[in-house]
């Protein structure tokens, strides 16, 4: 699996902690930045991650600001990208079971490292259901 992952200065330290969580699998990461604390836009770690999921360069994207929500809304710009803001376990599994999210958004600020890590593992490992699922998902691009 290929992961590309993002995050502005708030995130950087959990975006740190994932990374070392995920290089204990067998995921292949790619780190748009940023690479400090050093106070920056999430904007410009938000495209570059929707970009490597919408053109199949990566399976999955994981995103991290303070309270997730502006690079949440930066990554949803792009067609085709399903961002998902998840602060707990149940919302990442729902996030891919009925919405099949393709990026995850973390609120650094908001969660503890150890919930962080328990909610990356429940979006990467969780499947989308299809189904009647699949009928509402399609519908989300309609209006692009």
């Amino acid at each position: 699996m290929k992961i590309a992952i993002g995050a502005d200065h708030a995130g950087f330290e959990l975006k740190e902690k994932v990374k070392e969580h995920l290089n204990k699998s067998k995921v292949e990461l790619k780190d748009f930045g940023t690479h400090s604390a050093d106070s920056v836009d999430y904007p410009d770690f938000a495209h570059p991650v929707a970009n490597d999921v919408t053109s199949g360069m990566a399976d999955l994207g994981i995103v991290i600001c303070g309270s997730g929500n502006g690079i949440n809304m930066a990554v949803n710009k792009h067609r085709g990208i399903r961002s998902a803001l998840c602060w707990n376990t149940e919302l990442a599994e729902l996030a891919r079971q009925h919405n099949n999210a393709n990026v995850l958004a973390l609120p650094a600020r908001f969660i503890e490292e150890n919930t962080g890590l328990e909610i990356v593992d429940a979006f990467l490992k969780t499947e989308f259901e299809g189904g009647r699922h699949e009928r509402r998902v399609n519908k989300i691009s309609e209006g692009c």
